[in-house]
Order: structure tokens, then C-alpha cells, then sequence
């Protein structure tokens, strides 16, 4: 790869993190109960991830009833992954939704010998303690009542659904396109939300199309076809170091549109969370 072509790719990974970014502002400004946010978001996406298929006439066939089981799975824990982060935004604000959120690299480091038959690393419990550090710092108080303190909880356990999400797909990703996962993923959740638009009040879509067509499109479609394509040209682990930065670009982004301003917690806190994603993912890299 030549070094322009490298920047290239290097530059379109940077956007496509910039873009999932997004999801922090985005989810904390929509005015809409979160189920109807998170069904107007798959809904958008698999329409445009469906036309993107086509166009590009990626293979949509499923191999077998085990695999669609395993779509459907994931579409599930998406889908948890996707409403108790959105309530962790609502409940807090951004910085400490997204830093929460990303405890899920060393989640997974835990969850994975469970999964899979990798031994157990030693080494995954000091990035734990590391990262349940930076947890307790983020919290100013440990009061069950506080709701930076039950959006941070709320991270956390979207952090686990999304950990779960990853390493249900993980023995399947290299049998079918990334996209294509991604499609049948936001498709098959948008059918399970739809009792959602009957029990809560999304009347108010009206007064928030753009910024839900840009959850959808711009945060969801866009941003996370991107990131899969940069998997091509980059190693996992060196697209997960700069996809560590979401938070940073995140909390930019909220300062810039809601006028968030993170506290001294939050920037001590984070770092160590931070941290931890750091070393996992270049011990990775070097394993």
C-alpha cells in the first residue's frame, strides 16, 4: 500500500469514527421516547444498507437455520445495546454515557474464553480493576438515586450487550460481508421494535426528521459501513485504537452542540478507561 493510498484509508477510518460519534449528541438531543428513536434508526439504516447491497451486489444469502439464529441473536443484543446507551445518554450526558460504553474491549478480554477455547489472560483482571477505577472516578457520587451514577450503570451494561453482540458474530464475520451483517442486523431489529411504536408516544417524529434521518443514516449506515471497509486495509487492532477515540470526538461534539462541559472527573476517569483499550488493543496487535 502506498503511503497516499494508506492516508487514504487512514483518513475515510478517522471519519467514520467522527460519524458513529455522533450517536452521543444525537441520542441525548432526539425528543422521542428511546424505543422509537432506536426503530427509526435500524428502520433508516436497513433501507439504505439494502439499496448499498444491491448496488454493490453483495451476496445476501444466509447458509443456515444456525446462522440465522445467530443474526437474530446479535440483532437482539443490539438492539439492548442500543436502548440502555441511549437511556445512559439521557440519564447522564455524553461524556459519561460514551466513556461507560467503552469498558466493553476489556468486557470482552473477560467474556471471551467463555465463548471461544482462548485461555484465560491474567492480565484481563488488572485492565478490570484499571477500568473499574476509572469507573468509580467518573462517579462522583455512589448513590443509587443519582442519575449520572444510573446512566454510568447503564453504559456498563450496554457495554456487556455490545461485548456479547461481538462475540456471538465473531465466528461468523469471516463467512459473510460486513454490511451485509450489519443489514440483517438493523432489519431484523427494526421488525422486533415495531410493538414500540405502539406503546410509546412518537407523535413528536414530525418536529425531529432530520436529526433522526441523521442517527440513521449519517451515525449508523454511513459511519459503521465505513469502519467495516477500513477492516480490509487495517489491522482490527489498530482500527480499535482509533476507534477508541469516539469518546474524545464525542465529547467535542457535545460541548460544540449541547454545551456539555465534562468535568475534572470525568477527564480522570476516562483517561483510565481509555487507558485500558489502549494496551488491550496493542497487546493484541503484538499476540
Amino acid at each position: 500500500m502506498s503511503n497516499k493510498s494508506h492516508y487514504n484509508h487512514l483518513m475515510w477510518l478517522t471519519i467514520a469514527t467522527i460519524f458513529i460519534s455522533t450517536s452521543g449528541a444525537l441520542g441525548k438531543f432526539i425528543d422521542l421516547p428511546t424505543p422509537v428513536v432506536i426503530w427509526w434508526r435500524s428502520a433508516i439504516a436497513s433501507v439504505f444498507l439494502l439499496v448499498f447491497c444491491l448496488a454493490k451486489k453483495v451476496d445476501l444469502k444466509i447458509n443456515s437455520g444456525r446462522d440465522r439464529w445467530t443474526f437474530f441473536l446479535a440483532s437482539v443484543f443490539m438492539g439492548a445495546h442500543w436502548i440502555t446507551y441511549f437511556y445512559a445518554l439521557k440519564l447522564s450526558n455524553v461524556a459519561l454515557g460514551m466513556l461507560s460504553l467503552f469498558t466493553f474491549p476489556v468486557i470482552i478480554a473477560l467474556l471471551e474464553p467463555i465463548f471461544t477455547r482462548i485461555k484465560f489472560d491474567p492480565i484481563h483482571i488488572v485492565l478490570g480493576v484499571i477500568v473499574l477505577i476509572g469507573v468509580y472516578i467518573l462517579a462522583p457520587e455512589f448513590n443509587l438515586k443519582s442519575s449520572d451514577l444510573q446512566g454510568i450503570l447503564l453504559g456498563i451494561l450496554s457495554a456487556v450487550c455490545y461485548a456479547i453482540r461481538i462475540l456471538i458474530l465473531k465466528n461468523h464475520a469471516s463467512n459473510y460481508n460486513g454490511t451485509m451483517l450489519m443489514f440483517y442486523q438493523v432489519a431484523i431489529l427494526s421488525i422486533i421494535l415495531i410493538p414500540g411504536l405502539i406503546v410509546f408516544d412518537g407523535s413528536n417524529i414530525e418536529t425531529q426528521y432530520p436529526f433522526v434521518l441523521l442517527l440513521g443514516l449519517l451515525t449508523t449506515a454511513v459511519g459503521h459501513t465505513l469502519f467495516v471497509n477500513s477492516l480490509k486495509y487495517f489491522k482490527a487492532s489498530t482500527a480499535s485504537i482509533i476507534g477508541s477515540a469516539q469518546p474524545v470526538f464525542g465529547i467535542i461534539i457535545a460541548y460544540f452542540f449541547l454545551n456539555e462541559i465534562p468535568t475534572l472527573h470525568t477527564f480522570v476517569g476516562g483517561s483510565f478507561i481509555l487507558t485500558t483499550v489502549f494496551i488491550e488493543s496493542i497487546r493484541s496487535r503484538k499476540s
